[in-house]
């Protein structure tokens, strides 16, 4: 996009309608037409076979080197063959990125907004279902997880990226008589390595579409858990009316493609969500490659957490409880922002004990299709071993005991037991590593030992995504917030540290967390412009000489 100013925007007639709301998630009751829209699209999908391509430049580009993705609730089922990308194709990926870039990156706001509005309208419409079922059965997320996710949360990333642009485009500076200051928000010279994970369709879909939005060309790279909704994905943005080589999806080994990716010169932006440690990777390896790129690459990245609840002795039972339990085991404790660590005041926790173990032991895990369970399978067996250990060394611990759950089973599919530990040694691993499952470890601290615990949970992790207190006692919430004000991104007050809505609360962390730039969020797209500031003078002035030069 050339020159861009309010009066360009009020001149072509830009009125693109800002979210205010945000999309409804659907309730899938038994008798309700899309419980029965999905039940029929879950058959049909768990009956194919889908063939995956690469989509490089807009075509469907098949290898013959092929991965299988399979259900992880039923790990003989095969969903889908993908072909894999090696150096060639990535290769191919980048310059189709780079010659996208020129017509791309010029194109009105208006334009490019269009496409994702589109894709936003077909996804709260007709692909619903369909995007659902494949992130259920792709990635064993029960109905009420994938709603939230592949439905609402992604259309709400598609409809609120473009009115937050919006706001950007419209800051302008001030012009005085005779001077038009102006702010072009140009994208980055390049392209943007997006490397998305599995555990989030919703955020695959942001990470390459965000920087898009803002006029960037894109190599996206997901998941190996996650391709069937990847692909349904941007198949999605191209029946939108994406332009070809906008967009490029490829599938494959993560170390090979980030490889070429890494060491291209006309890398510009790097767009991540997934572990601290693949981060760590990736920013040492663009640290060792600084010299050759023609300009300095953005890195945004969202990464891990060892997220905490803090009960106060005034909390309300109830609403730690049900906290705890949708906060460390929805989605089978597989998201970023998970409870995994929790204190409690001895004086709650006898009763809150009980409550837990009784209400953990209701819990239904198996297959998603089953829309009575609560809980599917972990995502495949390498995570399925981490937590297994993770649960025979807490049998195993003389300071650490298992009072619920602690069962696994990967015979048919990676189960794993909804699961909690206490533990009497504060610097527990269990308390310290994050483990991405569905093991929460409790802490009992004394009543009168608040501030230390405080400051435990503070030094206790490296990490710093979301927390949670619990407290009816305000002068206690407020001495908690202060005092950990740099150990959650997101923080919350009577709430579980789970379900952040695009719109309302904008999502990251800082420390080990990642570069907290907010996802969902006006922050987060500024990161994906590069803004060229132009000055033009009507009347420019004609003599070098200034007033004060005169004579007496």
């Amino acid at each position: 996009m050339g020159d861009v100013s309010v009066l360009a925007f009020k001149e072509n007639g830009f009125a693109l309608q800002s979210a205010r709301e945000n999309e409804p998630v659907l309730a899938y009751a038994p008798g309700s037409l899309e419980r029965a829209s999905l039940k029929r699209v879950l058959t049909a999908m768990a009956g194919e076979r889908t063939a995956i391509p690469l989509r490089i430049a807009g075509r469907a580009v098949e290898t013959g080197r092929l991965a299988q993705a399979v259900m992880p609730h039923e790990h003989g089922h095969v969903l889908a063959d993908a072909h894999l990308a090696g150096a060639s194709e990535t290769e191919a990926a980048i310059a189709a990125a780079l010659n996208a870039a020129h017509d791309w990156s010029r194109m009105d706001l208006t334009v490019r907004a269009s496409v994702f509005l589109k894709a936003a309208d077909l996804l709260s419409g007709p692909w619903r279902s369909r995007l659902n079922a494949a992130t259920m059965l792709g990635q064993s997320k029960t109905v009420h997880q994938a709603e939230i996710d592949s439905a609402a949360e992604l259309i709400d990333f598609l409809r609120w990226n473009v009115a937050y642009a919006q706001r950007i485009y419209e800051e302008q500076p001030v012009s005085p008589d005779g001077v038009w200051n102006r702010v072009d928000y140009r994208p980055l010279e390049g392209f943007v390595f997006a490397v998305t994970p599995f555990n989030f369709t919703a955020i695959a879909g942001n990470l390459p579409t965000a920087p898009a939005l803002m006029g960037n060309t894109v190599i996206w790279k997901p998941a190996p858990n996650a391709m069937l909704s990847a692909h349904l994905v941007m198949e999605l943005l191209r029946e939108a009316g994406l332009p070809d080589g906008v967009i490029n999806l490829i599938n494959g080994d993560a170390a090979e493609i980030a490889r070429v990716a890494l060491s291209n010169e006309h890398l510009a932006g790097i767009h991540f969500t997934g572990s601290t440690g693949v981060f760590n990777q990736i920013t040492q390896e663009v640290g060792q490659n600084i010299g050759r790129y023609r300009t300095y690459p953005r890195i945004v990245g969202e990464t891990g957490g060892k997220n905490f609840v803090l009960a106060h002795q005034s909390a309300d039972m109830d609403a730690l409880a049900a906290a705890i339990i949708r906060g460390g085991f929805e989605y089978q404790g597989q998201k970023c922002s998970a409870a995994s660590r929790v204190f409690v005041p001895e004086t709650l926790w006898p009763l809150l004990k009980e409550r837990l173990c009784d209400e953990i032991a209701t819990i239904k895990v198996g297959d998603v299709a089953d829309f009575r369970n609560f809980m599917g399978a972990v995502i495949d067996e390498k995570a399925w071993r981490r937590h297994d250990a993770a649960i025979a060394g807490a049998h195993a611990s003389n300071e650490a005991a298992v009072i619920a759950g602690g069962s696994a089973d990967k015979g048919r599919g990676y189960f794993v037991d909804p699961t909690l530990v206490v533990t009497c040694d504060p610097h527990s691993p269990l308390l310290r590593d994050e483990l991405f499952g569905p093991i929460v470890t409790v802490f009992v601290y004394p009543d009168n030992a608040l501030t230390e615990t405080i400051a435990a949970i503070d030094r206790g992790s490296a990490y710093g995504l979301t927390g949670a207190v619990f407290a009816r006692d305000r002068k206690a919430i407020t001495q908690i917030s202060d005092s950990l004000r740099n150990v959650a991104g997101n923080f919350y007050i009577n709430d579980k540290p789970t379900g952040a809505v695009v719109g309302q609360q904008p999502f990251g962390g800082a420390r080990a967390s990642g570069t907290n730039d907010k996802a969902g969020s006006m922050w987060n797209l500024m990161r994906w412009v590069s803004p060229r500031t132009i000055k033009e003078s009507f009347v420019p002035p004609t003599d070098y000489r200034y007033p004060f030069m005169a004579a007496e």
